[in-house]
């Protein structure tokens, strides 16, 4: 869409508080928000970076939202941003799940380190670092004895455990501790879980001070480090916050950017006593995109877009600790109206609770994501969302494709989609015909998935250009490479890498092509069931070893290549069956 379209567009539009969404063949790019929608869409006729003026290009309408209040399109603007994660918008990525420490209801509560604690169970944190968190649990086990084990382990034993002769737990199991002690222990375990540091940290330094004594001094250096951890580990967030006598809650956040990604850390305090922290990660591309009628980037947009985002399904504190102004008036107003006191504190506690979420912020902004360190590299705008394929046969028979699909770094089964291909010993052909199928469904409006921001194909030139000439052919413009097995060399269509075997972005690849080939060589095996190979025509291979065969090696052709040692590797396999096998094929 071009300057004078847009001015057309926004010639014809309200001067009216509302939503615009800027799209693209009914995908959203962009989501924004406007007190007088005629002035703010007009606005972007004259872009203010390239960014912004390769997301006005590309879109081909806008779309809009009138709302009664300003306050409702700065909701209304959330919602959509949540719902469709648009390419160009600062936005909050799903919440990550943080350690916690539970203790479970049961008569001898036991101690766990969980991402998903019960209901019933009385729960700690969450935690930002999951080794100290370790760490520090392992040492409560040592100094209180509390049970690491499930409730079904626990119910039923008749002597101890390992655990038990380790000095882990005093064995509530068998009574070797009577529970009304062991619960004595659990409440220790819960004050220092709470903030009472020295319930642990105590008994830590006089068995350090007692290994030095007797010059055990690995032991001791042990018990040091230890001892650092524990006293550290309330550290984050630990001291309380001076709360206002009319305020019960108050949340303290940080802000860390680095190039287009940006980390939130939060503290929330009740009554006073800190309890909780996290910290929430968001894509902020071109942090002056759509920025607020102030024209204000960086810090203060992500500050705007986090408060809302995480906000518009959560209640809202008595108070927010904020690092510098957020400088949206649509923001400032909601915050007012719903009773919300927002300062920039200079000095005092306040101050050194913002620099603290400040610096939880930082640490954890400097550790790139997989999928942004691979969309640096590949030089595209996001790796968020991936798709991987595969084809997998047996000499041409029993063809099939795979399409897994990864978010965020991790699978997402309920994406993946499976294809009967036409028999034919042709990888190229199949692939061609596989990606083919994707994009019809596609373009065509018959796949409910998202548009993926890359596809990878699992071989190497031959694969990838067989895909990309389905991709020209069927008009689905979509960023796709190839990772080739021999030497995990990435290929795209204009240069080839070859990353450090130690690559996060590289470890990306491979989850994604390593399960695009288990899925295809899965459905393969399912299909194939009743297929004859030339296998079959082999002494000493019978319908269990052919099946180990194609299931270790994905196809005859494979079977053909392997060396007698791989071979001989499979169940049911000797070195006289691997010899004959090499003859035959």
């Amino acid at each position: 869409m071009n300057a004078e379209g847009v001015r057309d567009r926004a010639g014809s539009l309200p001067r009216e508080p509302g939503v615009y969404q800027f799209r693209l063949e009914g995908t959203t790019l962009y989501v924004g928000k406007a007190v007088d929608l005629r002035s703010r869409v007009r606005s972007y006729a004259d872009p203010r970076s390239a960014r912004i003026r390769r997301m006005v290009d590309r879109a081909d309408e806008i779309e809009i939202a009138v709302t009664d209040t300003e306050t409702q399109a700065l909701l209304l603007e959330a919602n959509l941003i949540k719902r469709h994660q648009p390419r160009y918008n600062v936005r909050l990525k799903d919440d990550k799940s943080y350690p916690m420490v539970q203790l479970t209801s049961h008569e001898a509560p036991g101690i766990e380190i969980t991402r998903d604690p019960e209901e019933s169970a009385t729960v700690f944190g969450p935690y930002t670092n999951k080794g100290q968190v370790e760490t520090v649990v392992k040492a409560l086990r040592e100094t209180y004895g509390i049970r690491g084990c499930s409730d079904h382990k626990y119910a039923g034993r008749d002597r101890p455990c390992l655990d038990y002769e380790m000095g882990l737990c005093t064995a509530p199991c068998t009574r070797e501790i009577d529970l009304e002690s062991y619960a004595e222990d659990v409440t220790a375990v819960e004050r220092f879980l709470e903030g009472e540091t020295g319930i642990l940290a105590d008994p830590l330094r006089r068995e350090m001070e007692a290994a030095a004594e007797d010059q055990n001094f690995e032991r001791a250096a042990n018990m040091r480090d230890r001892l650092e951890t524990v006293e550290a580990f309330h550290g984050e967030g630990g001291e309380a916050v001076q709360a206002r006598s009319d305020e019960r809650a108050v949340d303290v956040l940080g802000v860390a950017i680095e190039g287009e990604d940006a980390t939130v850390a939060r503290l929330r305090a009740e009554t006073g006593k800190l309890v909780d922290r996290d910290r929430h990660t968001l894509e902020a591309p071109g942090a002056d995109v759509g920025a607020n009628d102030t024209d204000t980037g960086g810090v203060p947009a992500v500050l705007a877009a986090f408060i809302v985002q995480y906000y518009a399904e959560r209640d809202l504190p008595d108070a927010l600790l904020l690092p510098e102004r957020h400088g949206d008036s649509e923001v400032a107003a909601w915050l007012e109206a719903e009773g919300v006191s927002v300062r920039v504190p200079g000095a005092g506690r306040e101050a050194k609770l913002v620099e603290l979420a400040l610096k939880n912020a930082r640490r954890n902004v400097g550790g790139r994501d997989e999928c942004g360190m691979l969309a640096d590299a590949l030089e595209i705008d996001s790796a968020r969302r991936i798709e991987g394929f595969d084809v997998s046969h047996a000499q041409g028979k029993a063809a099939v494709g795979s399409n897994v699909t990864f978010v965020d770094g991790s699978a997402e089964k309920a994406d993946y989609r499976r294809k009967k291909l036409t028999d034919q010993n042709d990888d190229y052909d199949n692939m061609r015909a596989l990606l083919e199928w994707r994009a019809s469904r596609a373009v065509e409006g018959r796949d409910d998935r998202p548009d993926p921001d890359l596809l990878v194909i699992d071989g190497g030139e031959g694969q990838l250009e067989a895909a990309r000439d389905a991709l020209a052919d069927v008009g689905w413009d979509v960023p796709a490479i190839a990772l080739a097995k021999a030497e995990e060399r990435v290929v795209t269509p204009k240069r080839e890498f070859v990353w450090p075997s130690d690559a996060p972005h590289l470890h990306l690849l491979q989850r994604v092509r390593d399960e695009s080939h288990r899925f295809a060589v899965q459905y393969h095996q399912t299909v194939r069931d009743e297929v004859k190979t030339v296998l079959d025509d082999v002494p000493g291979i019978g319908p269990e070893t052919r099946k180990r065969l194609l299931g270790r090696f994905g196809s005859v052709e494979n079977v053909r290549e392997a060396s007698l040692e791989d071979l001989e590797s499979v169940s049911g396999v000797g070195q006289k069956t691997a010899e004959t096998l090499k003859s035959r094929l």
